[in-house]
């Protein structure tokens, strides 16, 4: 049975959620689940605006038929070749043997090398900022390079004021008959799964993401279509003022977090004996994460929206405690930057994980290291607690 929801009225969402998958991509813990969004125009021609994940096939392409009140499917605008929207492409051109396809030289290309349909006798090619008239709607093609793949453009509907944005302002989590942002609690129950989206999904290509705000915030959007997650259609501004501070890589709040590796328990009790001389300190809402319980999704998130890091770790081999290593290599890789980090160190015979992540840290941009590593062997005297002390006033200083 069809399972949609009218966005404006010529527009249909005809997405669904996938409640059962544990990782996206394999590899993101997913505990509320995902969307799978995608639109249907009803015009003189009808439109059909990206497909959908083979595991919600079923509700998917009941909720196409029934959007489409009877009628044909005339084009499908493909704005991002990624399989979790292009998995129904070819199944439409069964479907619909008439067929065309809107894409980009680059959408085609990757047809070509997940699919052997002949694409040649149906592809609509089009370029950044041309338009396409399906009737009274006239749509606009936006390239948005390496948001997050080469050929992912977003597409603006001049006639309803809606911008499909591809995988831009997309979010974790399963739709629950709420689709538009503005009937949810957004703050408490959805930005920090947007922001471990944006900042594992997008983060690296914080540039590429600026480039496209220049390009669309001109635009009067009256709805923020996404592929992941819910609609807008109020306070539009308030989500893409998060992507401009998650794409300049600014600190969305001045706060600390504390991420610790510990094997027998002695780190963790120096990052314990900190954080209550930060408290001491006046600094609020510390947050705390064993990243050997924490999944490095959830680290980089937190790591993205704090202005200050400390990382608490033993040596391991005479090198950096795996765990820990797993997220230091994933901030460079997601081209973290503008953070103050401090650095404690464990080790019972040649402490040697302090000078490791301090030159980790060291290669990021604009970083700033607060101080020398602390260094514990093995546990925590009188003397590493006053180094503590002494950490904790710096840390504040800076921060408060």
């Amino acid at each position: 049975m069809h399972c949609v929801r009218n966005i404006t009225k010529d527009i249909t969402w005809v997405g669904g959620s996938d409640r059962r998958l544990s990782r996206f991509e394999n590899m993101f813990p997913l505990p509320k689940g995902v969307s799978y969004n995608a639109y249907v125009v009803l015009d003189e021609k009808t439109v059909l605006l990206d497909t959908a994940d083979r595991a919600i096939g079923r509700q998917f392409i009941e909720n196409v038929e029934y959007a489409l009140l009877g009628r044909k499917l005339d084009y499908l605008i493909v704005n991002h070749m990624e399989p979790d929207h292009c998995a129904w492409i070819e199944d439409l051109v069964i479907r619909y043997p008439d067929l065309q396809i809107i894409g980009n030289a680059k959408t085609f290309q990757m047809i070509r090398q997940f699919y052997t349909f002949d694409i040649d006798s149906r592809a609509l090619e089009v370029k950044d900022g041309d338009t396409f008239s399906s009737g009274k709607h006239t749509f606009r093609f936006i390239a948005a390079p390496m948001v997050h793949w080469p050929e992912v453009m977003t597409t603006y509907d001049e006639t309803d004021k809606v911008l499909f944005s591809a995988d831009a302002f997309g979010t974790f989590g399963a739709l629950n008959g709420n689709i538009f942002a503005d009937e949810l609690d957004f703050d408490r129950d959805w930005l920090d799964e947007a922001r471990r989206y944006y900042t594992n999904i997008v983060g690296k290509y914080g540039t590429q993401v600026q480039v496209l705000l220049n390009k669309v915030c001109g635009l009067d959007i009256q709805y923020l279509c996404p592929l992941h997650g819910p609609i807008w259609r109020e306070n539009i501004s308030y989500f893409v003022e998060k992507y401009k501070m998650w794409s300049t890589y600014e600190p969305e709040e001045k706060a600390v977090m504390i991420a610790y590796a510990s094997m027998y328990g002695d780190t963790e009790n120096a990052a314990n004996l900190l954080a209550i001389k930060l408290a001491d300190e006046g600094v609020r809402k510390i947050a705390m994460f064993d990243v050997s319980e924490t999944d490095v999704s959830y680290l980089i998130s937190e790591a993205f929206r704090v202005s200050h890091i400390v990382l608490a770790a033993p040596t391991y081999n005479a090198a950096i405690y795996p765990k820990m290593e797993h997220f230091l290599i994933d901030m460079k890789a997601l081209n973290l930057q503008k953070r103050a980090f401090s650095v404690i160190q464990n080790g019972t015979w040649a402490p040697a994980s302090g000078k490791l992540m301090t030159e980790a840290i060291t290669k990021m941009k604009e970083t700033t290291v607060l101080s020398n590593e602390t260094t514990i062997k093995s546990s925590v005297k009188e003397e590493q607690y006053k180094q503590l002390e002494q950490l904790a006033k710096k840390i504040a200083a800076n921060l408060l």
